[in-house]
C-alpha cells in the first residue's frame, strides 16, 4: 500500500509527511489530512503512506520526513526511530494523556479523564464505557520512549451518552479525532 508523491514544481517548500496506517483500518485520518492539504489548510505534502504490513524503516530513512503521523498503526515503533525523530512522530491515542506522566486530565464536567494507557481501538473505547466515564476522548502527542506518553499537542472530548455502545461512541469520537489531527497539523505545518 506504499505510494509516494512529489510536488517539486511548487515554489514554497511544503512540510513532508509520512503516514503510517493500519492496513485493516478505515483510513479516516488519512482522508481528513488529504482533504485538508487539498483545501490548503495544511501546508504539507504526503510523501508516503505505509501500511503496518510493511517495513517502514527503509521508507522513512529514504524520505527523511518532517513529521511521521501514526494513524491506527498497530506496531511498536523501534526506539532508534523514536530517538532519531524526537518530537517528529505524532501519535493519536484513544485516551486523554496528561501533560506530565504523573498527572491527570480533567473532563469538561471536572471528573478525571481516562488515559487508557496501553489500549487502542475497540478495547480503549469499551474501557470508557466499562469505567462509566462521563467523557471519552483522544490525544495527539509526540511519541517518546515512555510508552503512550509524550508532549501533548491536542485533545478532544466526547460526552458519553446513556445509550452509547462502543460503536456509537467510536463514530462520534472518530469524527472529532479527524478534526483534531487536522488542527494539530495546521499548527505544525504553518506556511
Amino acid at each position: 500500500m506504499t505510494f509516494q508523491t512529489n510536488k517539486k514544481s511548487e515554489k514554497a517548500r511544503k512540510t513532508r509527511l509520512i503516514l503510517l496506517v493500519h492496513e485493516g483500518g478505515t483510513q479516516t485520518n488519512l482522508k481528513a489530512i488529504r482533504e485538508a492539504i487539498d483545501q490548503g489548510k495544511i501546508n504539507a505534502e504526503i510523501s508516503a503512506v505505509v501500511s503496518d504490513k510493511e517495513d517502514s524503516l527503509p521508507i522513512i530513512d529514504k524520505i527523511s520526513p518532517d513529521y511521521i503521523c501514526l494513524s491506527g498503526w498497530k506496531k511498536i515503533i523501534p526506539n532508534q526511530l523514536v530517538e532519531k525523530y524526537q518530537n517528529k512522530i505524532l501519535n493519536l491515542h484513544p485516551g486523554l494523556i496528561p501533560d506530565r506522566i504523573d498527572g491527570s486530565v480533567g473532563n469538561p464536567d471536572s471528573t478525571n479523564a481516562l488515559w487508557n494507557k496501553g489500549m487502542y481501538g475497540n478495547k480503549a473505547i469499551q474501557n470508557f464505557l466499562d469505567q462509566k466515564a462521563t467523557y471519552a476522548g483522544s490525544s495527539i502527542h509526540f511519541l517518546t520512549l515512555d510508552f503512550d506518553f509524550g508532549p501533548v499537542l491536542g485533545r478532544t472530548f466526547e460526552k458519553v451518552l446513556a445509550d452509547d455502545n462502543a460503536e456509537s461512541l467510536y463514530v462520534r469520537l472518530k469524527k472529532k479525532e479527524n478534526e483534531l489531527y487536522v488542527e494539530v497539523l495546521e499548527k505544525l505545518c504553518k506556511k
